[in-house]
């Protein structure tokens, strides 16, 4: 049995986000492709993802000094622990599903918080005399991205940073085998934009046959 988590970015739902909708259909799909799996929801907007602040870097800082965790103040001990909770549940799961609009060209503010909270020395990567090494090798990794426009191909595609910091990050995790499947469009072509989302539905549920 794998373990999934689905980790979503968006204030909406699926009934009026388009990536949301096409990230629903793809854990529908993957749950009946593999009953036997646990999906894990993470809703990014409704659990707490401390940002890395004075606070972090302070407890941080006196464990590392030998200090007990009983010694950090409350806010110290609050927000180092959940950091904590949160790297453990990404390293203990198997595959991941990311679903995120495109904001101004990357992804919501609180998903870089969360991305943030998983880079930990130990955890995910580790550092080498070469450099730092991932530590989640065989696992794999998907992103899902709705974009008012088409970055896919030609100029604009320099400008879309999103999926590919997800890429880099995961990257960084030894997590080579990264997907993404892209809603984008429809705004641009409104008349289209109905169609756009069902072929991203069917790519979506496609692909959970086999992810």
């Amino acid at each position: 049995m794998a373990t999934i988590l689905h980790i979503t970015a968006h204030p909406h739902d699926h009934q009026a986000s388009y990536s949301m909708a096409v990230g629903k259909a793809f854990i529908d799909a993957y749950r009946e492709a593999n009953p036997n799996d646990e999906v894990v929801p993470i809703d990014l907007y409704k659990i707490s993802v401390p940002h890395i602040d004075a606070d972090v870097f302070s407890g941080w800082g006196k464990l590392r000094s030998g200090q007990e965790f009983n010694s950090l103040s409350k806010d110290e001990q609050a927000k180092v622990a959940r950091l904590g909770e949160l790297t453990d549940q990404f390293v203990a799961a198997d595959k991941y599903v990311f679903v995120t609009p495109m904001w101004n060209f990357s992804f919501p503010p609180i998903m870089k918080a969360y991305l943030d909270s998983l880079c930990t020395a130990g955890k995910t990567f580790k550092y080498t005399e070469s450099g730092p090494v991932g530590l989640l090798p065989g696992k794999k990794a998907l992103h899902i991205q709705a974009r008012g426009g088409v970055y896919s191909e030609g100029p604009a595609a320099a400008m879309e940073m999103g999926h590919r910091y997800i890429g880099i990050i995961m990257s960084f995790f030894g997590i080579t085998d990264f997907q993404g499947i892209f809603i984008e469009g429809q705004a641009q072509f409104p008349d289209k934009a109905e169609q756009i989302k069902e072929d991203a539905i069917a790519k979506a549920k496609d692909l959970a046959k086999s992810f």
